[in-house]
């Protein structure tokens, strides 16, 4: 069924992104137009990426990240995102692992977590005060445990996002703006029956415009465990920071971002890119 939903996310992005700011992790409050479909894909490269639930450790590539995103009204946008493929090659692996698993030799692969959100925005900007958003979501069981990178639980998140934007270009456009957001998400404990960990979402993030075509970003974005100690395997404290770039071109716009980790179970660096597209208007939005 997972897969199914996976495959339906390929075939959508053939059809049809200036959504979310990717190559940022981020939410800001503004919203797809009604009737259009944004959609993102890309690739990233982590090294030394961590996951204590199996045990493992190595260099993660995912490709085909791909983010779906639909304007159902004004100020309300649905969000499906998901990975088409994880491939880890292993540098290291616990000689007693936490779950059994299913790995022949030093790598593995996986299908990605699908996440599916809905974002509301509540005000908008003022003069003198910010406009606020709101997000809410879950993330489906999709992947397999046993290839030692996903966790095959199912989390909600919710998230408030607020924003404000500061100066003007020649050509009138914002020149920079601001967004952060503050949220909590429940995780499901893999190996611990009937318990879970709320952990602390975070996020600050900018975006500088250059002039008509490039763009400046930067953020740095992650989840603090609420609980003492260590936290259960699977919901640990993880945290990066990006600096990166936005290019617009032939009616697309191209990214590319460095990646830091900032915890200890982040990866050590990374870097993504990817390209997103801005369908015009194919259908009215029920009123």
């Amino acid at each position: 069924m997972y897969k199914a939903l996976a495959i339906l996310v390929v075939l959508l992005s053939s059809a049809a992104a200036f959504g979310q700011q990717r190559p940022l992790i981020t939410d800001d409050i503004d919203i797809t137009p009604p009737g259009t479909f944004s959609i993102a894909a890309g690739s990233d490269f982590f090294q030394n990426a961590k996951f204590p639930l199996s045990g493992l450790k190595g260099d993660l590539t995912r490709v085909g990240e791909i983010r779906i995103v639909t304007g159902y009204a004004s100020n309300v946008e649905v969000q499906i995102e998901g990975v088409l493929q994880n491939f880890l090659a292993i540098d290291s692996q616990s000689a007693a692992p936490p779950i059994p698993l299913d790995i022949d030799g030093n790598s593995t692969n996986d299908f990605g977590d699908i996440i599916t959100s809905v974002k509301i925005k509540l005000r908008n900007e003022t003069k003198n005060l910010p406009g606020l958003g709101f997000k809410f979501g879950f993330k489906l069981p999709n992947t397999n445990e046993k290839r030692g990178i996903g966790t095959n639980q199912t989390d909600i998140f919710t998230k408030l996002i607020v924003q404000k934007s500061f100066g003007k270009t020649a050509s009138g456009s914002t020149r920079l703006k601001v967004f952060g957001n503050v949220g909590i998400a429940i995780l499901t404990a893999p190996l611990e029956q009937f318990s879970q960990n709320d952990v602390l979402l975070y996020g600050l993030a900018g975006v500088y415009t250059v002039n008509d075509r490039i763009n400046l970003v930067g953020e740095v974005n992650g989840r603090v465990s609420t609980q003492g100690g260590e936290a259960p395997l699977g919901t640990e404290t993880q945290g990066q920071v990006r600096f990166g770039t936005q290019i617009k071109a032939s009616g697309l716009r191209f990214d590319t971002a460095a990646i830091f980790g900032i915890t200890k179970f982040s990866p050590r660096t990374g870097i993504t890119f990817g390209v997103t597209y801005q369908s015009p208007k194919i259908f009215t939005p029920a009123q």
